[in-house]
């Protein structure tokens, strides 16, 4: 059978991995993704073939992973989080039309803004979306206008790939946009190394976050109007309390 599944492992931690999620690893003949996320599951799956490659060759272990499909082999892409969010879903599915027939199989994760947001207490509670601060495939242009007319609705934002090394000021950049939307009072919050070692997180305001220091191991989350501290926890009402008055 040729066929691929493309899991998102969630987080990193094994308790934080669905049971599809490692059966398939467990069914697979040769494991592939990028060099961190393979680093978190092979103890899992000891004797497997292994494909890895680093940050930036994504289209060079999609493809490998379908050659290897191809050739018969069960083949488990592995992504963190979800596979559909920021991962390689999309682009297995549109390599895939070079080669032979083969069945694919998205293995749903637990993402970021979850499994972060689940650690600040409840800051997507209401309407959000969920943005990229990576401008190597987005334009950055692109990202100012989806920042601001998310700011506009008065959503609340989960910020994936907020700074790195070359990016060092891309969050500063995207609060000087969402401050002239929300208040500087709007409460924020950052969780780094999500279920691994070293897990940490901290809330602030829209203000006080321009200057934070993060990195691309942390996932940022801004408020919307009505987000507040509850018991030290980021919570974003719905609404429900107004049916009880």
């Amino acid at each position: 059978m040729k066929r691929i599944y493309i899991i998102g492992i969630g987080p990193g931690k094994k308790e934080g991995m669905t049971t599809e999620a490692r059966e398939a690893l467990m069914e697979a003949d040769v494991l592939c993704g990028y060099t961190v996320y393979i680093d978190l599951v092979k103890d899992l799956v000891p004797n497997k073939k292994v494909i890895s490659t680093g940050m930036t060759k994504e289209i060079e272990r999609c493809h490998a992973a379908l050659l290897e499909a191809v050739k018969g082999n069960t083949v488990a892409m592995v992504c963190s989080g979800d596979a559909g969010v920021f991962g390689m879903s999309g682009l297995i599915y549109q390599l895939s039309v070079e080669y032979d027939k083969v069945e694919i199989i998205p293995v749903p994760g637990v993402t970021a803004a979850l499994s972060g947001g689940a650690i600040l207490g409840a800051p997507l509670t209401h309407d959000f979306a969920v943005i990229s601060l990576s401008d190597l495939l987005t334009p950055w242009e692109l990202i100012e206008k989806r920042l601001r007319c998310s700011s506009m609705a008065d959503l609340c934002i989960a910020l994936y790939n907020p700074s790195s090394k070359k990016r060092h000021d891309y969050l500063k950049k995207a609060c000087d946009i969402m401050l002239k939307e929300k208040s500087g009072e709007t409460v924020c919050g950052y969780v780094r190394n999500i279920g691994r070692e070293g897990e940490e997180y901290k809330i602030m305001t829209l203000r006080e976050l321009k200057d934070e220091n993060v990195d691309m191991f942390c996932t940022v989350f801004i408020g919307n109007s009505n987000t507040k501290v509850i018991n030290s926890k980021m919570i974003t009402p719905r609404g429900y309390e107004k049916r009880m008055q």
